[in-house]
C-alpha cells in the first residue's frame, strides 16, 4: 500500500535513502503527477534536499526533454495535443534513463525542455559519474499503458503528486495566462488538450511508493 507523505515527511525519507546509496553505484526516483501538480518544483527540492547533505550527489532528469518537435508534430496533426502521451519519445526517454543507470560513462548529457521557446533543448545539463541519485519527473512515468508502463523497471523508487483536479485548472490557467494566453485561445488550451492530459495522468497512473499530497 503506497505511504501517503507530506512534502517535508518525503523530503526526508529521500533524503536519508539517497545518502544510504553505495559510492559508484545510482538509484532512480520517478516523480510523476499531472500537469500544474508541481513535479519540477518537487524534483528541485529533492535534489536541494541530497545536494546539502552531500554536494554533487543528486540531479534531474525531465520528462519533457522528450518532447517531439514541431517538425515532427505538425505535419502528423498533433501539434494541439503537443504534451499528449503520444507527443513523446519514450524510447528515446528510456534509453537515457538505461545508460544513466548503467554508470559507466564520466558524465552523460540530459535534455531539458525551454517552455519559453516551446523546444526541447539537447544537452541541457550534465550528469557526472558521481552522482548517486537520479531523480526523473514527468505526467506520464507511471503510465498504466504500453510503451510508458515499460519504464517502471527502471525506476528504484516512485512518487505520486496527488493534487485535487479544481487546483491543477487554476494553476494551469495562471501559467498559460503568464505566457499570454486569453479568452477563446485559454479555454482550447485547457479544455482542448492540458485537462484531458491531466485527466488520463490521474486514472491511469499506476500506484505509486509515496502518495504525495
Amino acid at each position: 500500500m503506497p505511504a501517503r507523505l507530506t512534502i517535508p515527511e518525503f523530503l526526508a525519507e529521500i533524503r536519508d535513502w539517497a545518502l544510504a546509496i553505495p559510492e559508484g553505484a545510482r538509484c532512480v526516483l520517478a516523480v510523476a503527477g499531472a500537469p500544474g501538480s508541481g513535479k519540477s518544483t518537487l524534483a528541485e527540492r529533492v535534489v536541494a534536499e541530497v545536494e546539502a547533505a552531500a554536494p554533487g550527489s543528486a540531479a534531474i532528469l525531465p520528462m519533457d526533454g522528450f518532447h517531439y518537435d514541431d517538425e515532427v508534430l505538425v505535419p502528423r496533426g498533433w501539434r494541439p495535443r503537443k504534451g499528449a502521451p503520444h507527443t513523446f519519445d519514450v524510447g528515446g526517454f528510456a534509453a537515457l534513463l538505461a545508460r544513466l543507470r548503467a554508470n559507466a560513462e564520466d558524465e552523460i548529457a540530459v535534455p531539458r525542455f525551454d517552455r519559453d521557446l516551446e523546444i526541447a533543448r539537447a544537452g541541457a545539463r550534465i550528469v557526472p559519474r558521481e552522482v548517486r541519485l537520479i531523480v526523473a519527473e514527468g505526467n506520464y512515468l507511471l503510465l498504466d499503458r504500453a510503451p510508458w508502463s515499460a519504464l517502471r523497471a527502471g525506476f528504484d523508487r516512485t512518487a505520486f503528486l496527488d493534487v485535487p483536479m479544481a487546483e491543477l485548472t487554476r494553476r494551469l490557467t495562471a501559467r498559460w495566462a503568464g505566457y499570454g494566453l486569453a479568452g477563446a485561445a485559454l479555454v482550447e488550451k485547457m479544455e482542448g488538450n492540458d485537462l484531458p492530459n491531466a485527466r488520463t495522468v490521474v486514472a491511469e497512473s499506476a500506484a505509486a511508493d509515496y502518495v504525495l499530497s
